[in-house]
């Protein structure tokens, strides 16, 4: 079998940062796949299943309820290695064309009190399993390193 490009990344020098992870054609319609990466591989610890799972339910809601990006979002979700996440959009699109988007989910998660949407059994298969402060710490660490000042290096995978 052929390796998924996810695979093909090179880890090792992969920074924190926002990559397009790859795009996929259905018929005549694009979607851009992004890396949304908070955390080194095998550098930086994984985070915490609880934290990424109340960035997973609060990210989703901020997505799919913005006036311009709710029609554009297809999925949020996290990656199983725990190091960050993907996101889905309907177009072909750059890094640099998601910023504003992220700062806006970033500053939406930041400021957020209260209880978590889907926060129920009846709404969610594991819903004990949130933290929303450290939510807020992992999303307060991607929003200095990558949102605040945007860089090159932390928007083009390394080879």
């Amino acid at each position: 079998m052929n390796k998924i490009a996810s695979f093909t990344v090179n880890h090792l020098n992969l920074l924190t940062g926002v990559y397009v992870s790859r795009r996929d054609y259905i018929g005549d319609e694009v979607i851009t796949t992004f890396d949304l990466r908070f955390t080194r591989p095998n550098e930086e610890a994984p985070m915490d299943t609880a934290g990424i799972h109340s960035i997973e339910h609060l990210g989703a809601t901020f997505l799919r309820n913005d006036p311009e990006w709710k029609d554009k979002t297809i999925y949020f979700g996290p990656m199983g290695c725990r190091t960050g996440f993907y996101v889905i959009f309907a177009g072909e699109l750059e890094p640099e064309d998601i910023i504003d988007v992220l700062r806006r989910m970033a500053d939406y998660i930041l400021s957020y009190e209260g209880d978590i949407p889907g926060y129920s059994p009846r709404d969610c298969g594991n819903y004990l399993d949130n933290n929303l402060k450290l939510a807020k710490i992992y999303m307060n660490k991607y929003k200095t390193e990558v949102l605040d000042a945007p860089t090159p290096d932390r928007m083009k995978y390394p080879q």
